[in-house]
């Protein structure tokens, strides 16, 4: 089919809007980093009069952002590998398993997705409270408490997708690691482990992005010793002024594991989610 010379026009200038939609506010934000915060503040220029590199060394100072990045990296790490791991078996045991109510508990995990997150925050800031004051056990205010947090919500799209990316894996794979001699445990590490690599990889990258970037729960479930990125870059913010040039240059930082993330593991993702979106 031969595209017709106007859709081609009205395509480019489509995508056209899309790209400037997207780097106009990263080329503002990487402007602003390099100005000096008088020239952030006046009227807005599309470069700076005084280039200066001086916000990305004060951002540092201003806040305690190496600690807030460590905090961020831990949480988003750790529940990463956690929902990989939990939602690999779980995943697998729907996949390979046939038993009463499978379809409803997918349908039940996908639905987990649309309920707004304020919902479970509440509830988990009382179950928090609670297993401290019964069994001594501090989640709140710690990265632990964090990442179990973040496991709540991401395991159910993680289960589902992996058992969707798992089910377009032959079985025959299965039968020939089985024949073989190797059991159940033997087949996922050995088997489907390796060919689920781009479904994996979707779901570490979906975690962490979720982690890293999350700020409702980590406003209120950390303090001063656990906050993580997202929520401290609010501290630039003082009673009289607010440093926006290291805003800017913070946000920056902020977004750098993520595009790195996400363009090393592109390949894989693509594949991933079509995969998952079969089912």
């Amino acid at each position: 089919m031969i595209t017709p010379p106007w859709f081609r026009w009205v395509r480019r200038a489509g995508l056209a809007v899309l790209a400037a939609a997207v780097l106009l506010p990263l080329y503002v934000m990487a402007v602003s980093s390099v100005k000096p915060l008088g020239d952030v503040e006046g009227p807005f220029t599309w470069w700076p009069s005084h280039l200066t590199l001086r916000p990305y060394a004060d951002m540092w100072r201003t806040v305690p952002l190496a600690d807030y990045f460590v905090n961020s990296l831990v949480v988003s790490v750790c529940a990463a590998a956690a929902s990989v791991v939990v939602a690999l078996f779980a995943a697998y045991g729907v996949s390979r398993y046939r038993f009463a109510g499978r379809r409803t508990f997918l349908g039940t995990m996908l639905f987990t997705q649309i309920l707004p997150g304020i919902l479970f925050l509440l509830p988990l800031y009382l179950i928090y409270i609670n297993i401290y004051r019964r069994f001594g056990l501090q989640l709140f205010a710690t990265r632990t408490g964090l990442v179990v947090t973040y496991l709540t919500f991401s395991l159910p799209f993680a289960v589902w997708l992996l058992a969707g990316y798992l089910d377009s894996i032959p079985r025959e794979l299965d039968e020939a690691a089985m024949v073989d001699g190797a059991g159940p445990l033997g087949v996922l590490l050995r088997v489907i482990v390796p060919v689920a690599a781009p479904g994996l990889a979707t779901v570490s990258v979906y975690t962490f992005m979720t982690a890293w970037g999350e700020v409702l729960f980590a406003s209120v479930l950390t303090d001063d010793h656990t906050r993580t990125l997202a929520v401290g870059l609010r501290a630039y913010a003082g009673q009289s002024d607010v440093f926006w040039n290291q805003v800017m240059a913070a946000s920056l930082l902020v977004s750098a594991p993520v595009v790195i993330g996400f363009l090393a593991l592109q390949r894989f993702l693509a594949q991933g989610l079509t995969a998952g979106a079969v089912q």
